[in-house]
């Protein structure tokens, strides 16, 4: 579907959807384990539905508590590591969701039944690879296209050494949750020579320390040690709101100079995309962090005065990038995005895909291997009636949905349903 986004100054107070990444987790972690486990307020997206029904494919059963059109919470009954096992020629369909995909391989391949996993032409195109050769490594059989989706996985684990690039945490992340459900007496041993986005992987061990299990890594996270026979523990929690997610409506008030409060936010949460905000601070925004009692946690963001270019190191938080460039192109001077070449390997290569739709309103970028520098001049000049692709890719729907707030004449986007991959209703708030 397309939009047209009318500029407007943004201003408001916004509930955070909950984080994907951890109710992606939460959702895996409570199918391997054994007794009945809640998932208070979860991200209800198209990403985390497709991690649903993986997770009814491994044998876990889900119902949800709703109030009126609200999640309350989801209650899964997990199979307790495979116990019951799973079903003859059981396909996974993950749409979209790339953590979906690879946290689900590794799970899979704890039990010796193959499980297909197929998805959308974006995931398709997304290789495992890295992943899959150390899962064959550790004694789990595996069939794909070039190690694209479709792929079939099947075990048992049987341990070992294995070296794992990690470009994107996911990968480690997977074996992380896999590997402590191998048999006993089963040790894997994880050598990590590159890995990036490394905030998501203290969130994964987050979860493993929750749940008593043990492990030894060495500090950098260049190795890990983990051993079988451990197991997940039922367990009840509420998901934190998502940074990644805030990171938009927190743009659209820096690019227009309106003011945004931002509710059910953690500040000490382990999501790395919270440097948006220190982002935005450095930039020329007021950034306040305030307890709102029952709501938790408050950011509000406004903007007086100009914004100003700067440079970013985004390793650790790719899924920046969008936002980012977007804010950026309203600065006064260069803002340098670097370090974030593995953006590329997303949903789109967004480095490209960013500088190729930002001309579109007017604002030059140079394009670098691993990052963007957009030439900001604190305003956009929009050829008449411009047209944005947003390739199917909600980072960069939403992205241009907020910078279409700040440009001098209304925005088309084209593909702009994806946006629910990660926040229903996100352009509904912006057309206002």
């Amino acid at each position: 579907m397309n939009v047209c986004i009318t500029p407007r100054r943004f201003t408001g107070t916004f509930k955070i959807p909950a984080s994907k990444s951890h109710t992606i987790r939460q959702l895996l972690i409570a199918s391997l384990a054994d007794g009945e486990s809640v998932i208070k307020y979860p991200l209800d997206s198209l990403d985390t539905r497709s991690c649903l029904c993986a997770c009814k494919a491994f044998g876990a059963e889900i119902a949800e508590e709703r109030n009126g059109d609200e999640i309350i919470s989801w209650k899964v009954r997990g199979n307790g590591g495979f116990k019951k096992g799973v079903g003859a020629h059981t396909v996974i369909d993950v749409g979209n969701s790339g953590t979906t995909l690879y946290l689900a391989l590794a799970a899979a391949g704890l039990q010796k039944q193959p499980i297909e996993f197929t998805g959308d032409e974006q995931i398709q195109k997304r290789s495992a690879a890295p992943l899959l050769d150390a899962l064959a490594a550790l004694g789990v059989n595996s069939h794909s296209n070039n190690g694209c989706a479709p792929i079939t996985i099947s075990g048992k684990w049987k341990g070992g050494k294995v070296s794992l690039h990690s470009p994107t945490s996911q990968y480690l992340s997977a074996l992380l949750i896999a590997a402590p459900l191998a048999p006993a007496g089963t040790v894997t041993e994880i050598e990590v020579p590159l890995l990036n986005e490394k905030p998501y992987i203290e969130m994964t061990l987050s979860y493993l320390k929750a749940h008593g299990i043990p492990y030894n890594n060495l500090p950098d996270f260049s190795f890990f040690s983990i051993p079988g026979g451990s197991s997940w523990k039922a367990f009840s929690s509420s998901v934190p709101g998502d940074f990644s997610s805030a990171a938009f409506p927190a743009a659209a008030t820096a690019i227009t100079g309106g003011s945004v409060t931002l509710l059910g936010l953690d500040p000490q949460d382990t999501q790395g995309d919270k440097f948006f905000f220190e982002m935005l601070e450095k930039m020329g925004c007021d950034v306040q962090y305030s307890d709102n009692g029952e709501n938790g946690q408050s950011i509000t963001v406004s903007r007086g005065g100009s914004l100003r270019g700067g440079t970013f190191d985004l390793n650790k938080t790719p899924d920046l990038l969008p936002a980012a460039a977007v804010t950026a192109a309203f600065a006064d001077g260069d803002t340098r995005l670097v370090n974030v070449a593995h953006a590329r390997i997303k949903e789109t290569d967004r480095i490209a895909v960013m500088m190729q739709e930002l001309a579109k309103l007017g604002i030059r970028c140079t394009e670098l291997p691993d990052g963007l520098v957009i030439h900001g001049k604190g305003a956009l000049s929009a050829m008449p009636s411009p047209v944005i692709d947003g390739h199917g890719d909600h980072r960069i729907v939403m992205s241009f949905a907020v910078a279409a707030l700040g440009s001098p004449v209304p925005v088309e986007i084209t593909t702009a349903e994806c946006a629910a991959v990660t926040y229903p209703g996100f352009i509904e708030k912006i057309i206002g």
